[in-house]
């Protein structure tokens, strides 16, 4: 039998800020809570979580996306994706405060599902996506004002990553798009191309590029990435008309650092290892990998795989050291080897937590995220075209 080895990662000089440390003013909301946080050092913590929601009993639910810190995960009452912990949420009526261990588009989709009795709180305001932040209201209007004057705008179907805001979802419902998810984004994009002939993809390139080069038989010469910050996206009208793909130039800042360097280092290091990636990497990367899906599907791919097996993960590093540890007979080490944490979804740490917990305890309702009336309506739409599709 194959004993699992450490991950060997080492901290780099962005760890403070990777650990939710520090704050970047520039795309995250807000670092300050409307009140005193407990200190990390408290060692009461644990305790005091616990007791906060056996005095809330069924009147919270706690969700934590796989990504989330361990001391936080042993309170969440189920864990998954975002858009899982989202339907969770739904599922729960009776829960009066959803407590969502997460970061902020996540909140945003569970308001959009749950009821408008439910109180969706976010621990800390600061947990948020850069991902999403890479796609603003404003400049998706800019770009299809862009595709209106190239005269292709009534050709082109948006479809967005869940891993976006609420405005950007209620952009898509309101021009006749879908969301998806990283297991779903084919049937999504298949639905998209019966629709219209081009898809307009938002924020993630590398899951647009890699879901139709890879599934769906297209070049990447069909593809073409659309910057919101160069005059008409950096792209001529002969280059739009002539696509199939128009990808929004965004990306997941813990999947985009891995490398084609990476993947040839691992195998370097340990013969015979199976690279598994997460489809939000880089194109040469997902191509020089063995196996490619969600986080879903890695956590079931790595349950399946044969006592003895060595696999080389492409994610998040909460998530690959908790599976590292739940397979002992296997050995799961991390692609990279420098931290790779998602910076923002590691601020709800547990402090945060127990402050949220004990303050709606105590009555006091906290960082409750809340979309408004008609943003929440067209984004609604487009979830419930992603529930519809075959």
């Amino acid at each position: 039998m194959t004993t699992a080895q450490p991950l060997d990662v080492q901290p780099t000089p962005l760890a403070l800020l990777l650990l939710g440390r520090e704050a970047d003013p520039k795309s995250e909301r807000g670092v300050e809570c409307p009140g005193d946080l407990p200190s990390p050092s408290d060692p009461d913590l644990v305790e005091r979580a616990r007791a906060a929601k056996e005095k809330l009993g069924d009147k919270v639910f706690v969700l934590g996306h796989h990504y989330q810190r361990d001391e936080v995960i042993q309170f969440a009452d189920v864990t998954g994706d975002s858009f899982k912990l989202a339907r969770d949420a739904a599922a729960r009526p009776e829960a009066e405060y959803i407590v969502f261990c997460g970061v902020h588009f996540m909140a945003e989709s569970a308001d959009i599902l749950t009821t408008d009795d439910q109180k969706v709180v976010l621990p800390d305001l600061a947990a948020g996506c850069s991902m999403a932040d890479m796609a603003t209201a404003e400049q998706v209007a800019e770009c299809w004002d862009v595709l209106t004057e190239a005269g292709i705008a009534e050709q082109v179907v948006p479809v967005s990553y869940m891993n976006s805001s609420a405005d950007i979802k209620a952009f898509t419902g309101k021009h006749g798009g879908t969301i998806c998810t990283s297991s779903n984004a084919k049937r999504a994009l298949d639905w998209a191309f019966e629709q219209g002939e081009k898809v307009l993809f938002l924020p993630d390139q590398h899951l647009g590029r890699n879901t139709a080069v890879r599934e769906m038989g297209m070049t990447l010469e069909d593809c073409v990435l659309y910057n919101p910050h160069k005059p008409n996206g950096g792209l001529t009208v002969e280059e739009l008309r002539a696509a199939k793909m128009i990808l929004w130039r965004g990306h997941c800042s813990v999947h985009g650092r891995f490398s084609l360097d990476s993947v040839n280092d691992v195998r370097e290091r340990i013969p015979g290892v199976n690279v598994l990636v997460h489809p939000e990497c880089k194109h040469e990367v997902v191509a020089a990998a063995d196996y490619v899906g969600s986080t879903e599907y890695i956590i079931k791919t790595l349950e399946a795989a044969p006592a003895g097996s060595k696999w080389a993960i492409g994610t998040e590093l909460n998530l690959v050291r908790r599976v590292a540890n739940a397979h002992p007979d296997k050995e799961i080490v991390f692609l990279d080897k420098t931290v790779c944490f998602c910076s923002t979804m590691n601020r709800i740490d547990l402090p945060h937590l127990v402050w949220a917990l004990e303050s709606l305890a105590e009555g006091n309702l906290v960082n409750r995220i809340q979309v408004d009336r008609e943003t929440e309506s067209f984004a609604k739409l487009a979830l419930e075209r992603m529930l519809a599709l075959p």
